[in-house]
């Protein structure tokens, strides 16, 4: 009887191994496909490649699901042999990704529970999940269905249709306000909205802009600032001048 589970242990594993290698080599095909024949790959053949291990994949579900199957659940792998030297025929095996079975890879390789990390974020899950009451999960679950359903609406639309939207909503949807544009080009124009005033101080006779105001419009005087001996009154120098001038050209609405 025990000769007899472990013949059929044996034929199991074999069968599976074999399994297991399809998959690999359907793998190893599709990534080939996709790193030296993207140019030339179409969607119909990408979509040929995840047929081909999607059912490679649920032939292994069948085959561990069968009843003539042994449950590879009871079955104990214990490592008769570590070492830290290099394993010829191991690394053959394995297509040279495990060359050393040594104390640092076993835990990795034999496991059969997640990371203490990852079970321990899954109990932090488990427990948040278990404080969320049943309305409320209920309520999270028709937004989540909600906000699903739209997306899924807005993807089957054809793309004419979105296109449509968009252009509609930028026509009806103005960029700017017509009574600050009507404001600033009269400020600019014709001075409306401008303080009408003077700098302070008196102005030397005889210098420009002496006379009076336009009205309506804005208007620039020179200022006579006293300055050394070598300075002439009624030059200014040439920082303000830069400084008037940057200002001035700030009013221009091309200049914002």
């Amino acid at each position: 009887m025990q000769q007899r589970e472990e013949k059929q242990l044996e034929a199991s594993v074999e069968s599976l191994a074999s399994r297991v290698a399809h998959v690999k080599n359907a793998l190893h095909s599709f990534i080939y496909k996709l790193e030296n024949e993207y140019e030339r790959l179409t969607w119909p053949s990408v979509l040929d490649n995840f047929a081909l291990l999607s059912g490679q994949l649920n032939t292994i579900n069948k085959l561990l699901k069968n009843e003539k199957t042994p449950s590879f659940r009871n079955q104990v792998i214990i490592p008769l042999l570590l070492s830290p030297d290099r394993d010829d025929d191991l690394a053959k095996l394995t297509e040279q990704r495990v060359p050393v079975f040594s104390h640092e890879i076993v835990p990795d390789y034999l496991r059969t529970k997640p990371d203490p990390e990852v079970e321990e974020q899954e109990k932090q899950l488990s427990t948040e999940a278990a404080r969320i009451g049943p309305e409320a999960a209920q309520k999270q679950i028709q937004t989540l269905n909600k906000l699903c359903s739209n997306l899924l609406e807005k993807l089957n639309n054809p793309r004419d249709d979105r296109d449509a939207e968009s252009a509609a909503i930028r026509q009806n949807k103005p960029s700017f306000n017509p009574a600050d544009t009507n404001a600033l080009v009269g400020a600019v124009a014709f001075g409306k909205g401008l303080s009408k005033c003077r700098p302070p101080g008196p102005v030397a006779p005889g210098h420009p802009g002496q006379g009076p105001m336009m009205s309506g419009g804005p208007t620039l005087q020179q200022v006579t600032i006293g300055g050394g001996s070598g300075q002439q009154a009624g030059k200014m120098p040439s920082s303000i001048k830069t400084n008037i001038k940057s200002a001035s050209g700030s009013m221009h609405p091309y200049n914002r």
